[in-house]
């Protein structure tokens, strides 16, 4: 087969002199979301071919080409393709601009005008959880990050256990033994109680309701879920244990829940506000001051 023939055979390869088609574009986000399937050691030409329906020769040069474009690279030892860091940046530049911090508020507004409880916004921030927005209800409660830009060690707290439970397990543990030893200081917590509250969170999907740590106070909280499943951030509810009975408990729950499930999709993994909580706070509040 000479070459004019085998261009012909395969309409990924034809140089017709116009812009690529959309059969070409399809191609080369196959081999694309194929790439991302095989991150972070990357994938071999045959590999990728198979699971993306081509043939090597095609996916070869569609890889080729995406690396002049900067979109992937190939191991110099391995010679594995994946995607490349420059890739990552655009997504990140692609990302929802408005913030983690932006896109919660109406949900917590909502929340706190149906509920008439003060509700929480938290994010992971290495070992900890950050108070990344409150808004108040009319019952004055005590909360363990008090103020936005309060921060309180992964599994103190329901907010920061809702968070701490739907962590991919390495994580967890690892930050299981690590904070073990700081949150001795809140009296009733070990490391089998925490285990013990992790596994209940997992089992129910919420972290509640009295902890008994602060006097007289209750609170729930629900994770929220980026696409892979794995908590961003928490919603939780704070209020006085006399509010948070058993009649009340489900729905207080289903709420924060469908407010947590609608947010979840929407989140920018990239988002500075999960990446580093208190330079997005930071740069939120500015916004916030600018704007008034």
């Amino acid at each position: 087969m000479n070459a004019a023939t085998k261009r012909d055979a395969d309409p990924a390869l034809a140089d017709t002199g116009s812009p690529p088609g959309p059969g070409m574009l399809e191609r080369a986000f196959a081999v694309i979301r194929a790439l991302s399937e095989a991150q972070p050691d990357g994938g071999r030409v045959t590999r990728l071919a198979k699971a993306v329906g081509l043939t090597q020769g095609t996916v070869h040069r569609i890889l080729h080409a995406l690396i002049a474009e900067g979109i992937v690279e190939q191991d110099e030892n391995s010679k594995l393709y994946r995607l490349s860091v420059d890739f990552f940046a655009l997504a990140a530049q692609a990302g929802n601009p408005s913030g983690m911090r932006t896109l919660c508020r109406p949900a917590l507004l909502r929340l706190c005008a149906s509920l008439g409880d003060t509700i929480f916004l938290l994010v992971k921030s290495s070992f900890d959880a950050v108070c990344l927005d409150i808004c108040e209800g009319p019952f004055p409660i005590r909360s363990f990050t008090g103020d936005i830009g309060g921060r309180v060690a992964l599994g103190v707290g329901q907010g920061s256990l809702a968070i701490l439970a739907f962590l991919p397990e390495a994580e967890r543990e690892e930050i299981i033994r690590f904070n073990v030893p700081r949150i001795r200081g809140y009296g009733v917590l070990d490391e089998v109680y925490l285990r013990t509250e992790i596994e209940r969170v997992r089992q129910l999907g919420y972290a509640g309701r009295n902890s008994g740590v602060l006097d007289g106070m209750a609170g729930v909280a629900v994770p929220i879920l980026d696409r892979t499943g794995v908590a961003v951030a928490a919603l939780s509810v704070g209020t006085l244990a006399a509010r948070l009975g058993d009649d009340r408990l489900p729905m207080v729950v289903e709420l924060l829940r469908r407010q947590a499930d609608a947010i979840g999709p929407q989140t920018n993994p990239f988002d500075v506000a999960l990446r580093r909580p208190m330079h997005g706070l930071s740069r939120a509040m500015t916004t916030e001051r600018i704007a008034g």
